[in-house]
């Protein structure tokens, strides 16, 4: 039912898309000067419509339209890449708010003095997975540190999972039997706010050795249906990575979040810039990117990346 609403909204979009070309048309067969200024700006919406759905048409992937899980993790760099992570975090977010895509955090596991060492998210929305899928990998940070006494110039890393989400795939088969179920209290910051009963949920999935938790929730029946959404997927990727033709389309390898492995620099001292390495794309405003105005960034790699499958 589910597919088959999205299929009938794709319809109807494309009729209604259809009735607006026709209707302008009518309209510019009148030859009415006064109607020009609502013409030409109807034209201009139609050409900013159509612009869109040919970007859409690159998102041809098996999964490209599904749902997304997005999984930041902190990598070399201490306190700095943990408050690194958690300004990835914000910036995904303000991505998916401006898109008016639906986020849930179901886990995250906060840093010793500040940031966070990684976080899992779910984003719903139209072609979610298509449009992130090009921003798995490491991300690196060149900045002033504020953690830093004398203020110095620091190197901080991320890295960023993209994962599909997946409803329903022949090919996952879960055992209840595989699976180790740890309940614990979740973190909190103490006070009115800390948790007293064992709400957080750990499931180890034994034959892969995956573990998955979730404790951003109150209640444990629905940390643990979102724990098994993550392994639903986690494992769903495993089985589509063994297949090696598969194997660029999606994850790919585990890289280290260190040098020399990020695909993409946000500088912000001594200059402002925000580079991808895969396509040599630059942005002169870094912190409209970290607000979340990654669209560019995105339409790149996929404008470069057509047609072979990554």
């Amino acid at each position: 039912m589910k597919k088959m609403a999205a299929l009938r909204d794709e319809v109807e979009s494309w009729q209604s898309l259809h009735q607006r070309i026709l209707d302008a048309n009518e309209l510019s067969q009148l030859n009415d000067e006064s109607l020009m200024p609502d013409l030409q700006h109807e034209v201009e919406d139609i050409e900013k419509e159509l612009s869109r759905r040919e970007f859409n048409a690159m998102l041809s992937g098996k999964y490209d339209s599904n749902d997304a899980l997005l999984a930041i993790h902190a990598g070399a760099g201490g306190t700095d890449s943990q408050d690194w992570t958690e300004m990835v975090q914000r910036m995904y977010l303000r991505w998916a708010e401006k898109r008016g895509f639906v986020t849930e955090i179901l886990d995250s596991t906060a840093g010793e003095e500040a940031g966070i060492k990684s976080v899992t998210i779910s984003i719903e929305g139209p072609y979610a997975y298509g449009y992130l899928r090009p921003e798995k990998g490491v991300h690196r940070l060149v900045r002033l540190s504020p953690f830093d006494a004398a203020h110095r110039r620091h190197t901080s890393f991320a890295l960023v999972e993209i994962l599909p989400q997946v409803e329903d795939d022949p090919d996952v088969v879960i055992n209840t039997n595989d699976l180790r179920i740890d309940t614990y209290r979740s973190a909190g910051a103490g006070g009115q706010n800390v948790q007293k009963n064992d709400t957080a949920v750990r499931i180890t999935h034994i034959p892969s050795g995956i573990v998955v938790t979730c404790q951003n929730e109150r209640s444990q029946v629905q940390n643990k249906e979102n724990a098994m959404r993550v392994l639903r997927a986690r494992l769903s990727e495993l089985k589509r990575l063994e297949k090696a033709d598969q194997i660029a389309e999606l994850k790919g390898e585990f890289t280290k979040a260190e040098w020399g492995s990020q695909i993409r620099s946000y500088v912000l001292h001594p200059y402002q810039m925000v580079k991808d390495h895969r396509t040599n794309f630059e942005v002169g405003n870094a912190l409209a990117v970290l607000e979340g105005d990654l669209d560019g960034l995105i339409e790149a790699y996929l404008s470069a990346n057509i047609g072979n499958g990554k």
